[in-house]
């Protein structure tokens, strides 16, 4: 008798979460914007659940001018205050400096001639890795590549960008197919790879 195929089991049975896993995570991501916004809403998860930044994204997306990263550098200490009353996103004072923060790290970047998009895919060198993980208990939570992006991240000068972060990160944007091979949304991914 042949299994039918089943959902990673991390999403449970959220709705959003599932949408999120079924329409999102694992989908190569090359837009440096779109790159920009996911590493920092990574760094905002940091001893959270990833639902909870998830529930939260419309609010940081409004919070922080739609993750755009010239505007978000230009924010003043006034900006950053009002963000710590903000309801709507995690009130952590060093969490939000993170994201301005990464959104000058961004524009260095880019002042050095580097795109966020080809400067992260160097990790995996600019292909998606295909992995074939039959249970979760197989899934790493950091690699070399990780710890490679994390320094290099740190180095540019980026933050909440350690290795586990950048793995999960790496997972979520498609550099990396981690879901099970069970999984419905893998042949997907695999297929978007191509």
């Amino acid at each position: 008798m042949s299994q039918l195929p089943q959902r990673c089991t991390w999403c449970g049975t959220d709705p959003l979460y599932v949408h999120y896993h079924d329409t999102v995570w694992g989908r190569p991501e090359y837009n440096d914007q779109a790159l920009f916004e996911k590493l920092c809403l990574d760094g905002q998860q940091a001893g959270l659940s990833w639902i909870t930044i998830l529930r939260k994204q419309q609010n940081y997306r409004e919070a922080y001018a739609d993750f755009d990263p010239e505007k978000i550098a230009r924010f003043t200490e006034q900006d950053q205050t009002e963000l710590l009353q903000n309801p709507g996103i995690v009130r952590n004072k060093l969490k939000v400096r993170s994201i301005i923060n990464n959104a000058r790290a961004y524009l260095a970047l880019q002042e050095r001639g580097t795109s966020l998009s080809p400067f992260l895919w160097q990790f995996v060198g600019h292909q998606p890795r295909q992995n074939r993980w039959r249970t979760m208990a197989e899934v790493p939570v950091l690699t070399p590549e990780s710890e490679a992006m994390s320094r290099a991240l740190k180095q540019a000068g980026f933050t909440f960008v350690g290795p586990t972060i950048v793995y999960a990160f790496m997972q979520a944007t498609g550099m990396v197919n981690d879901h099970l091979t069970s999984c419905p949304a893998y042949q997907a991914c695999l297929q978007l790879s191509q």
